[in-house]
């Protein structure tokens, strides 16, 4: 093994969904970041490799009282993904985020890569990642200012001797009725997914001996499997083990699990009109849902998640039910998850540092819970959000030289710098004192009493209740439609953010079970604005500063030559097939400085 050295500022071990996200924010941020992450392809249980789709706070589109699908970069990846992989391809999906993260100048990235050790600069403080490339006989000593532990299992926190905890707190440790009488170490288990085909003849399946039957459906009780496409999340193991040390155990018997159920489909009796359906795909990588949890300075719990708690320092939010399953898996008799819908709810920057690593953030399903509330925050929606604003904070910690306690002390700052790049924190809105736009007039060629022009510059992106805090062009006016900020004083301006509408209310994720995907749009968006001009309007003069077709993005950022206005005006031609135009937020900026 040869040994290389990097400098860099921010280290994230972790390519999952939370880590991707994580690097992603931070190099945006304008910081050095190196990405660690130990399997050849990133998105971890999104990935190719897995193949489940990403959930989250929108509850699959359930939730109806506001729009609730996460935004920021998760959405910028699902739109791509939507209109350049129709054919919901797990290997497009790989290659989407493979290219996301490449084309970000600030990352470096190390796939195949494994941490197994740090260095210390304190006992509270990781001065480098060791980790390993067993393909390129490469051993890597990363050192760096700020660490980001998104490994899911907590490998990188672990090693650095972080605290941390396993298993279910007992029920009077934090007050929750879901919690066990006494604290144990069980556990949400892992699963095996597979994917089948119909084909225009009968297929036989001769399933491997080792597999565990189940000769009838009462051998499965609770567990629908009349659609065979996509099958099963329920399909679950090792709740009772180590879900680290004894993985491979569990993948064994996963494997000897969900080959049962397709033989159960296949061979029983009990489904002849599987005789055309086979066997496509088979995951060799369970999915795993839980192992360690990080002590942070703050621990969510049950009634936080329940009440829908608001915290002033809130980055992200969730909202997925708490979703808590018997650690038996497949062979416990009960049902296979217990479900309680939960109203949104923020998730506090003190869930997401150490409390003894001064240096150590960490984000996705080993953030500091309990593992009741850990039963909410654990799906892919909630860790990709976390993992923004988690690299968002480590960024602003190397820019202002503080460690992520003390960022406490700039939490309206990191706010307001979420909210600028996307990303929904409730009860927080625009109060950037750079946007020229909260201070201009607002006029439009057309409205409608529900989505008028000024909503533009009311600070919300997205609808809450029943305030849909967007204009919306008269739909009987047809296009061009038109909307004007109009400044008390002539400017310059060198930056534009436009946030258009790309249908928040509905759940837009890949996912390769049928059912799923009939409720989605698998394109651009309607809603969207497809063709528009950017403006900037002097006097009696206007200069075209964009003019952009077959848009499908939410949120598009614009930077030009700075020039003196009086007005921006923003021309909409077409959306993707909404009659009208539709957009939540203009922003305007005449430096280069940001909140």
């Amino acid at each position: 093994m040869k040994t290389k050295r990097l400098q860099t500022d921010v280290v994230v071990v972790g390519g999952g969904m939370a880590g991707v996200c994580a690097a992603i924010a931070a190099a945006r941020c304008g910081v050095q970041v190196v990405l660690v992450h130990d399997r050849p392809v990133l998105g971890g249980n999104s990935s190719s490799e897995v193949r489940m789709h990403i959930c989250g706070a929108d509850c699959s589109g359930n939730r109806k009282d506001t729009d609730s699908r996460e935004t920021g970069i998760l959405e910028e990846l699902r739109l791509e993904d939507a209109v350049h992989n129709p054919q919901r391809s797990a290997s497009m999906w790989d290659l989407l985020l493979y290219d996301k993260v490449r084309s970000e100048a600030n990352i470096t990235l190390l796939l195949n890569t494994y941490c197994h050790g740090v260095r210390m600069l304190a006992p509270d403080r990781i001065a480098s990642v060791l980790a390993s490339c067993p393909l390129t006989e490469t051993e890597y000593v990363i050192s760096a200012k700020v660490f980001i532990d998104c490994s899911g299992d907590g490998r990188l926190g672990a090693e650095a001797g972080a605290q941390f905890r396993t298993g279910r707190e007992g029920r009077q440790e934090y007050g929750e009725s879901l919690a066990p009488a006494r604290p144990d170490e069980k556990r949400l288990g892992s699963t095996i997914l597979f994917i089948t085909r119909k084909h225009d003849h009968p297929i036989p399946f001769v399933p491997p001996q080792w597999i565990v039957r189940f000769p009838s459906c009462q051998h499965l009780p609770h567990r629908s499997h009349n659609s065979w496409e996509y099958g099963y999340w329920w399909v679950e193991y090792g709740g009772e083990m180590d879900t680290i040390t004894d993985g491979d155990r569990i993948r064994d018997q996963l494997l000897a699990f969900a080959l049962g159920v397709w033989d159960h489909i296949k061979n029983s009796g009990s489904h002849p009109q599987s005789a055309n359906w086979a066997l496509e795909w088979v995951g060799f990588l369970p999915g795993k849902r839980e192992s360690r949890r990080f002590i942070g300075e703050y621990v969510l719990n049950q009634r936080d998640v329940q009440q829908g708690e608001v915290f002033e320092d809130g980055v992200a939010y969730g909202g997925w039910p708490i979703d808590l399953h018997p650690p038996e898996g497949i062979l416990s008799k009960e049902p296979p998850a217990q479900q309680i819908d939960v109203p949104l709810y923020n998730i506090p920057l003190r869930c997401l540092y150490s409390r003894n690593m001064r240096n150590l953030f960490f984000a996705g399903r080993n953030i500091s819970a309990t593992h009741v509330a850990f039963g909410s925050t654990r799906v892919m929606g909630t860790c990709s959000v976390v993992g923004q604003a988690v690299g968002t904070a480590a960024a602003l910690c190397v820019q202002e030289r503080v460690t992520p306690a003390e960022l406490k002390q700039h939490i309206l700052l990191l706010q307001q710098i979420l909210l600028k790049a996307d990303a929904y924190i409730i009860g927080v809105t625009n109060s950037d004192a750079y946007d020229l736009a909260r201070s201009a007039e607002v006029a439009a060629s057309s409205d409608i009493p529900e989505g008028r022009a000024t909503d533009i510059l009311n600070g919300r992106r997205r609808g809450v209740g029943t305030a849909t805090n967007r204009w919306i062009s008269d739909p009987t006016r047809g296009f061009p439609q038109w909307v004007e900020l109009r400044f008390s004083r002539a400017v310059r301006l060198r930056e534009v953010h436009l946030v258009f509408d790309t249908g928040l209310h509905r759940p837009l994720t890949l996912t390769h079970s049928d059912s799923y995907h009939s409720r989605m749009i698998r394109g651009a968006q309607p809603e969207t604005v497809r063709d528009y001009d950017l403006q900037l309007v002097h006097g009696r003069d206007a200069l075209t500063i964009a003019s952009v077709r077959n848009n499908y993005q939410r949120f598009c950022r614009h930077r030009f030559p700075a020039h003196t206005v009086s007005a921006l005006r923003l021309v909409v031609y077409a959306t993707n097939g909404d009659p009208s135009a539709r957009v939540f937020e203009i922003r305007a900026y005449e430096t280069e400085q940001s909140v």
